[in-house]
């Protein structure tokens, strides 16, 4: 019995060494330089294995740490290089040249009052002549900006004639319309622009209209064509009331490759139109383009200021051979008015109608040269450079009322 309590006694003194050997190597310090922090995933390396003169336990298989999320690179992606394409190229398309612009002609801007006239022209040609054609011809007429004179005028006549038996059918009265407007817009003066031309002087065009008509932009057509035309041209801004008029017509002078002749903002237009005259004398130019204030708001200053301008500029060397009134014939029986008020003033030789397109009716034309005997000798039918032309009677009246 007394070996028996020995045995155990050496069993357990034996199985509690190997424990504490056991204990003893899972608390030895890892290798240096390996530390251990909380919640960080770390690789340790197994301890080194020893020998024991007892039995020991294996110790248990421990769970594989957990790895660490990749992080993702911010660098761009590189692309595989791309290989040379061993396809032709495709040819490129084709490109069509613009169309050139349509040149301005009567019956290409004229096609608002030829729509006035329209209903009535259809019934003339429908043969018959009765009290509703003499109502749709006068409604034309006045619509088309004709005037109630000088409507009046051309019916009465017309009247008289088919009265006479003169005129028998619509297709006779309307070529008879176009005749009797044809004889309204013939005047005796010419119509070409008078350039004198005499040695030593220099010829000037003073341009006059209010303010808005399109004056300056008259101006530098003008400048363009004449000096193709072959003539050396010289601008003079008159106009310094308004504001920015001699930037705008400086930029004209630009276009058309012609110098100006400018002075301060409000200064004496008179004064700047005669200096340039005397530049231009002296340096050989042989014609002048004046622009003049365009203000009708006080008529008085209006006529003294145009008198002194007209008066200064044909002092020697100059020579006013041309007073060129611009009216916009959008404006309708207005522009009569101000065709009056401005022959007041100075003594207009000629009427340039812009605007001749679009809204425009057009037959201000045949009021302004029936009341005043001015001749129509420029018409504006575009906004291009080349869009201000010689008035042609025979191919306004034409356009006018759809004739051939």
């Amino acid at each position: 019995m007394t070996a028996l309590f020995i045995v155990l006694g050496v069993v357990v003194v034996v199985l509690v060494a190997a424990l504490l050997l056991f204990a003893r190597s899972r608390r030895a310090p890892g290798p240096p330089g390996v530390g251990r922090r909380a919640g960080a995933a770390t690789i340790e390396k197994p301890p080194p294995q020893t020998r024991s003169s007892g039995p020991t336990k294996s110790p248990a298989k421990k769970a594989p740490a957990k790895k660490a999320p990749a992080k993702k690179s911010t660098a761009a992606p590189t692309r595989p290089p791309t290989k040379p394409s061993t396809k032709a190229p495709l040819p490129e398309p084709a490109v069509e040249p613009e169309p050139a612009p349509e040149p301005a002609t009567y019956r290409s801007r004229l096609g608002v009052v030829r729509g006035i006239f329209s209903g009535a022209v259809s019934s003339l040609r429908s043969g018959k002549i009765d009290a509703a054609t003499w109502d749709s011809l006068e409604e034309a007429l006045i619509r088309a900006d004709v005037g109630v004179q000088t409507s009046t005028a051309l019916l009465k006549e017309l009247r008289s004639r088919v009265d006479a038996r003169e005129i028998a059918s619509g297709t006779d009265l309307l070529s008879a319309l176009g005749d009797a407007i044809r004889a309204l817009l013939d005047v005796p003066e010419s119509r070409q622009l008078r350039f004198d031309g005499t040695p030593g002087s220099v010829d000037v065009w003073l341009v006059v209209g209010v303010n808005g008509v399109g004056k300056t932009t008259t101006i530098g057509k003008l400048a363009r064509q004449q000096s193709a035309a072959g003539h050396s041209i010289l601008l003079a801004a008159g106009d310094t009331f308004r504001a920015a008029a001699a930037d705008q017509l400086g930029m004209w002078a630009e276009r058309s490759g012609v110098d100006i002749v400018r002075g301060a903002e409000g200064g004496d237009p008179s004064a700047i139109v005669f200096d340039a005259v005397r530049r231009a004398a002296a340096r050989g130019n042989d014609l002048v383009l004046a622009d003049t204030a365009g203000r009708l708001h006080n008529k008085v200053n209006l006529v003294e200021e145009l008198k002194k301008i007209r008066r200064i500029a044909d002092r020697d060397p100059g020579n006013v051979t041309e007073v060129l009134l611009v009216l916009d014939s959008t404006t309708g029986q207005n522009a009569l008015v101000q065709a009056k008020q401005f022959t007041e003033a100075v003594d207009v030789t000629g009427i340039v109608l812009t605007k001749l397109d679009g809204t425009a009716k057009g037959g201000i034309v045949v009021a302004v040269q029936r009341e005043l005997g001015i001749p129509v000798k420029l018409v504006g039918l575009g906004e291009g450079p080349d869009d201000l032309m010689a008035f042609d009677p025979d191919a306004f009246v034409d356009a006018l009322l759809g004739l051939d």
